[in-house]
């Protein structure tokens, strides 16, 4: 029915589908403001659950109240004030409320629209480039996970399987219809993704006798070579590297950060993916050119 009725209009009111696909990032933007704050503490209770069941320790309270992505309701974290559903439109309720809560005036952190702008943001990019089709349809979930993955990672140098290991599988079922790649080039992707970082944690610690990164960032990388091929990993790890390279330099250079502390990898393989996903032909292709590795 979409297909015979609404498909034609959208694609010839491109405008429309890009808005709708904005809102939409907005609306999922809220839900994965959620996401980023209770999913590493629901992570952190069951870790301690499974360490008192081996040990045989008493139980904690904070596991007798259910805590998941939906229960509790979501309340201000000053004044435990319920957030009504007028104050949780994405955007517009922040400024509504000029920043603040409905009940202590306690100032609403920034990071919460900041989320919105961001998912809805990059929903309206993925819209606009691939147009309607499956494509965008796909493309939008791996952008939104990405959103929550570099959030977490940043707050908490954490990558959950939850959100990886869920996306490297459905980026090869999605790929299994020649999506963003050919499935071969998937699966190649997902095992020199892994590889690529795991080669070079092993090397480092070797060097340095340290860890370089975590884990996780392994499974990231290899959820993105799922998606997107082996041929974009090059790509994604370049620009990662840099970004990351530049940004560490700039904090101990501007912001005297010590630079023994570690910083997250997370979301700079994040940011490169998503680039990856939306232009990484076009920038793979103009590198081939300029180094005159092509025709």
């Amino acid at each position: 029915m979409f297909r015979i009725y609404l498909e034609p209009y959208l694609r010839t009111h491109l405008a429309m589908w890009v808005t709708f696909a904005g809102v939409l990032g907005l609306v999922v933007g809220s839900f994965l403001n959620v996401v980023i704050h209770r999913l590493p503490i629901m992570l952190t209770r069951g870790w301690r659950r499974e360490c008192r069941d081996l040990l045989g320790t008493a139980t904690n309270t904070e596991n007798d109240t259910s805590y998941n992505l939906v229960l509790p309701s979501s309340r201000c974290p000053h004044c435990s004030h319920a957030i009504r559903a007028w104050e949780n439109i994405p955007i517009l309720s922040y400024l509504w409320l000029r920043g603040r809560c409905s009940a202590c005036g306690e100032r609403i952190s920034l990071r919460y629209p900041a989320v919105e702008l961001t998912a809805g943001g990059l929903t309206a990019v993925v819209a606009f480039h691939f147009g309607v089709s499956t494509a965008a349809a796909v493309a939008w979930t791996l952008s939104w996970a990405l959103v929550a993955l570099a959030y977490i990672d940043f707050d908490h140098q954490l990558l959950p399987d939850a959100i990886t290991l869920p996306l490297l599988w459905l980026g090869l079922i999605v790929n299994s219809f020649h999506i963003f790649a050919s499935l071969h080039a998937a699966v190649a992707g997902a095992v020199a993704g892994y590889l690529s970082l795991w080669l070079v944690f092993h090397g480092f610690r070797l060097v340095t006798g340290k860890d370089g990164m975590g884990h996780g960032d392994f499974k990231l990388l290899a959820m993105l070579g799922a998606w997107l091929g082996w041929q974009k990993l090059p790509l994604i790890i370049l620009l990662a590297s840099a970004a990351g390279a530049l940004t560490g330099l700039g904090l101990i250079l501007f912001r005297g950060r010590d630079r023994t502390q570690p910083m997250p990898f997370g979301p700079f393989l994040c940011v490169a993916g998503w680039i990856g996903l939306v232009w990484g032909g076009v920038l793979t292709s103009y590198y081939l050119q300029l180094t005159h590795l092509t025709g």
